[in-house]
Order: C-alpha cells, then sequence, then structure tokens
C-alpha cells in the first residue's frame, strides 16, 4: 500500500494503492510532462540563444540536454533573480557547437510544480499528491503517505526528490494536516519502472483472461478500455 506518484513522458499521476488495487476517484492527473518540458526548454532556448538555430535542433537533442543539464530548483524565485545562483553548462549540439545555458537548467523543469508557467490553471505535482491523499479515507492516510513511491523518467531530475518532499510536507501542514509526514520511496530503476510493472503484470497467468486483441478495440474503442480494467 501506498501512493504512486509517477511523473514520465506524456503524463503525471498521483494514484492510491491500497490492498494491491488503486483507487481510481483518489487518482489525479497533470498533463504537464516530460514531453512537454522539452518544448518548453526548446522555447526557452530558443528566447536565449536566438542565433544559434535551436529551432532546427532535433528533438533528441533537446531531450538529452534537458535530460544531462537540467534540475529542479530548491528555491525557484530566489535562483531566478540571484544570477550569482545560477550554474552555467554547456553541451555539444553537434560539428563542434556548444550551447551556454544557465538559468534553463532549472526553469526547464519548474512546471512540473508550477503549470502556470505554461498557462495551464491545474495544481502543481505535489498539490496533486496531497490531494490524492486528502480524498482517501482518514483512517489510511498516514499509512499511504509513509509510502510515497516515485516512478517516471521525469522524476530523475536532481533535485527533485527533495522539491516534492519539501512541497508536499508543506501541503499537509497548511491544511492541517500536521501529523502527516510523507516518506518519499525513489528506487534507482524508477525511470522504467512503470514499463517493468506493466511486464511483469502482463506476464502473470491470471492476467491472459484480460487481453484486449485488436478485433475487440476496433469494435467496441475505448469503451472497452475501462470495462476490462476498472
Amino acid at each position: 500500500s501506498g501512493l504512486a506518484v509517477e511523473a514520465g513522458a506524456g503524463v503525471c499521476h498521483a494514484t492510491p494503492i491500497y490492498g494491491g488495487h488503486s483507487w481510481h476517484k483518489a487518482t489525479f492527473r497533470q498533463d504537464v510532462a516530460g514531453s512537454t518540458l522539452s518544448r518548453y526548454l526548446r522555447d526557452l532556448l530558443v528566447t536565449a540563444c536566438p542565433n544559434i538555430g535551436v529551432q532546427a535542433l532535433p528533438h533528441k537533442t533537446i531531450t538529452q540536454l534537458k535530460k544531462r543539464c537540467c534540475y529542479v530548483s530548491l528555491d525557484f524565485e530566489g535562483d531566478l533573480h540571484n544570477p550569482a545562483r545560477h550554474h552555467p553548462a554547456s553541451f555539444c549540439v553537434g560539428k563542434g557547437c556548444y550551447l551556454r545555458i544557465t538559468s534553463e537548467r532549472f526553469c526547464c523543469p519548474e512546471p512540473i510544480f508550477q503549470p502556470c508557467l505554461l498557462g495551464q490553471s491545474g495544481p502543481g505535482l505535489a498539490a496533486l499528491a496531497f490531494q490524492a491523499l486528502q480524498k482517501m479515507p482518514p483512517t489510511l492516510r498516514t499509512r499511504l503517505a509513509n509510502t510515497v513511491v516515485l516512478a517516471g523518467g521525469s522524476t530523475l531530475f536532481p533535485g527533485f526528490i527533495q522539491r516534492l518532499d519539501l512541497e508536499l510536507e508543506g501541503q499537509c501542514r497548511r491544511h492541517g494536516y500536521p501529523a502527516l509526514r510523507p516518506h518519499l520511496v525513489a528506487n534507482p530503476g524508477r525511470g522504467s519502472a512503470v514499463w517493468t510493472g506493466g511486464s511483469m503484470v502482463a506476464s502473470l497467468g491470471s492476467f491472459q483472461c484480460d487481453w484486449m486483441t485488436r478485433a475487440m478495440y476496433q469494435e467496441c474503442g475505448s469503451r472497452l478500455v475501462h470495462e476490462v480494467f476498472n
């Protein structure tokens, strides 16, 4: 049992798991994730380096730059307004050409915690995780908060764990749950945890009766997915 917090390529989820089952009514989703951050990083670089032709860089190059150079700030506003706290980095984009980035390093992942930076009105990931805990019965909240399991490649940014921990604890205090002290579990293989878990479930003998064929999907559409897996 615990709270699964996933930040992957296409979407972020906060899903309570109890007794081996997910609680769909307490599951919350955010559409700002890894792919969104890659596009945002490109926009930041176009503004910062208008003469380098960033728009022409392959998506793969931007993604590699994001993975190698970006990190999550523990004090975003403070870092943003104090150039002395920027940590420049250089990245080779091919043919001996280097990009030098500064504040873009920590601005890139920030929308996961502040979707408003992209013009979105939804809550950030820490608030999403707190909402999932709050939606659960009071008798289960402490148990779930004791095991907050991280998954997905977007949780691998340096500083991500510390920032989520700080903000989730802050959410608990501000909303009158000081006794909730979330404990984050961040295993080294969490970047591929969703795929690994899916492959394990798919290999179970008990799962074989739940396979959905292409013909079944074409006949019934997405409605069948919810009927089979809910």
